[in-house]
């Protein structure tokens, strides 16, 4: 089986083997895993439907044994336990049908959220800066749930229905060779009118498959700009942009609905069923067919209903999960720019750097963000980054552990490009602390022990110790244990910083950035914050952003930065004799 490849920052192993071609290659090649369900579907649904068309036969010939003279006693009652003993058996057939196509579909939607999961964690930040939260998550979750629903109950319904419709035109020739006229003329037609359906629906219900998304991402925007929402009392402006997104989906799904209403099979069966009876009760008429035919007939005629009131929603539910299908696809085979580089180097890190020649800028900016760096820092070193507002300090530093790419020139890393680290080896050896600090909505240990999940408790309460955690967090009632609010919202900035600065300290990296990581924290608490970043300097290379002078003079580099540019590199003493911008830093 052929499948696109594409490159990431992080694969698992390709357990599901899914084809990239198309959605229906993609729903099918994660169905195809489970063989065995597929044959319990097929196979249940075609002995339900043998029997299904059996038992108008049976009731015809009950039919003939009623109005014989005199009536036929015996053959009634073995014709209505063979009726009772066909139907026990189609209700066994039937539970073997659904449960091979819910079996199949939750396992699709298992393997097919796996595989979504595991291949947004491999996207750049370069996609993820560009793509809605929100977007993703409806993605992620509800079109995921619909490519479910595609198999059970769509596509579990369309193959019933699909045995059904073939059972009368085997079954009808039996009762006369004309017979198979009406079924056969409504089969033709059913499948013209689906056709015609798909055609009207497919667009529709992928237009309410993207307005449902739009929605998502509003609200997810939203909620995580409440802050924002409150403090600028905009809540009734976004209650109303809200209401427009909603809007739009309910519109589309109207449109949905306006569609299903003009189902064509529905009319057909009525006419197939008049116009059956009717030729039936001819040849009747002319001797060529007795009572019970003409029942049994008209039996065969009734099984033409449940391919046409399924496939009303069946195939609704079909057009949703291929529109989600092609949504999901659409996410997984949008390339990235990094790749996580297996074959790469992946020695010991000793944490020198070097840019030679870097240029840079973002994916959606036209003006380069930093030009002509060059300059490189010994293993060991302190360097403090310092400059103005948008001047290029934090774009420098993800250029180290690649979170993005140089556009030209190189970033080295020991003498290697970064390009040529295999990519986990490169990040496992730089920790980055940054102003806004994540935190996970999990207990105070594990994100400490985020980047070392194997750490224990000893190493984690000294880790803490180091970045002046430790009596903050045993100050909550369960200590370590204390589950904080998703992104430490329970939590006070300084007390979110020293938790990073504690998860730093215990990853024991080569290479430690603090991106302005000390902002938050109050002066009681800066001197023995000080003391923990100037005691986990020792040995590794250390990058400062920062405004604090306290931190500044004790750099052993000073790279002071204007506008994407080096305006002077050198100590804090000789920097403020001979730079201006430097010494702007200060007065502003």
């Amino acid at each position: 089986m052929q499948t696109t490849a594409s490159s990431a920052e992080f694969t698992l192993p390709d357990r599901h083997h899914i084809d990239r071609r198309s959605p229906a290659r993609l729903v099918f090649s994660l169905a195809l895993h489970r063989w065995y369900g597929i044959l319990m579907l097929l196979g249940g649904s075609l002995g339900n439907a043998a029997l299904a068309g059996t038992v108008p036969l049976l009731i015809g010939r009950a039919f003939n044994a009623v109005i014989a003279r005199p009536s036929q006693l015996d053959v009634l009652r073995q014709l209505a336990l063979l009726i009772g003993l066909y139907q026990l058996i189609r209700v066994v057939l039937q539970f073997v049908r659904n449960f091979g196509a819910e079996w199949i579909a939750q396992g699709i939607e298992r393997d097919l959220r796996d595989e979504l999961y595991s291949n947004l964690l491999g996207k750049s930040m370069t996609f993820h800066s560009l793509q809605s939260v929100g977007d993703i998550m409806a993605r992620a979750t509800n079109d995921v749930r619909e490519v479910n629903f595609l198999f059970s109950p769509g596509f579990n319904m369309v193959i019933g229905s699909l045995s059904f419709l073939v059972m009368p035109l085997i079954m009808a020739p039996r009762y006369h060779p004309a017979l198979i006229a009406t079924p056969l003329a409504f089969t033709v037609l059913y499948f013209f009118a689906v056709r015609y359906y798909l055609g009207q629906l497919v667009p529709v219900t992928e237009d309410v498959r993207a307005t449902f998304g739009k929605l998502n991402s509003h609200l997810s925007e939203a909620l995580d700009g409440i802050e924002t929402v409150k403090g600028s009392a905009q809540e009734n402006n976004e209650v109303e942009r809200f209401r427009g997104f909603a809007r739009d989906n309910r519109d589309a799904s109207v449109r949905q609905g306006d569609a299903e209403a003009r189902f064509l099979p529905m009319l057909l069966f009525g006419i197939a069923t008049a116009a059956g009876l009717l030729h039936a009760m001819l040849l009747y008429r002319q001797g060529l067919l007795d009572v019970g035919q003409v029942v049994g007939y008209f039996g065969l005629l009734m099984l033409l209903d449940f391919p046409t009131f399924t496939s009303l929603w069946a195939y609704t539910q079909i057009s949703l999960g291929m529109a989600s299908a092609r949504r999901i696809l659409e996410l997984i085979n949008q390339e990235t720019d990094l790749d996580q580089n297996k074959a790469g180097f992946s020695g010991p890190m000793r944490g020198k750097i070097e840019f030679r020649e870097v240029n840079f800028a973002y994916p959606d900016s036209d003006e380069g963000t930093l030009c002509d760096m060059n300059f490189t820092i010994q293993p060991g070193q302190t360097v403090a980054v310092v400059g103005q507002t948008g001047s290029g300090k934090t774009s420098l530093i993800r250029l180290i552990n690649r979170t993005y790419d140089t556009r030209t020139g190189s970033v080295r890393v020991d003498d290697v490009d970064v390009r040529d680290w295999n990519l986990e080896a490169l990040r496992r050896g730089i920790s980055i602390i940054e102003q806004d600090v994540f935190l996970f909505s999990r207990s105070i240990a594990d994100n400490i022990a985020f980047g070392k999940p194997g750490a224990s408790r000893e190493e984690i309460e000294a880790a803490a110790r180091a970045a002046q955690a430790h009596e903050f967090i045993l100050s909550f009632k369960e200590g370590y244990e204390t589950v904080i609010g998703e992104r430490g919202v329970t939590l006070s900035g300084g007390q979110r910083q020293r938790l990073a600065l504690a998860r730093a300290f215990l990853t024991d990296p080569s290479i430690l950035i603090l991106d302005d990581s000390t902002s938050a924290i109050d002066s009681a608490t800066e001197d023995g914050i000080q003391r923990a970043i100037f005691a986990a300097a020792r040995g590794r290379t250390t990058l400062l952003i920062t405004h604090r002078l306290s931190q500044i003079r004790w750099a052993d580099v000073i790279i002071v930065l204007r506008q994407g540019k080096i305006a002077a590199i050198g100590h804090h003493e000789e920097l403020l004799q001979r730079s201006e911008a430097y010494r702007r830093i200060f007065r502003e």
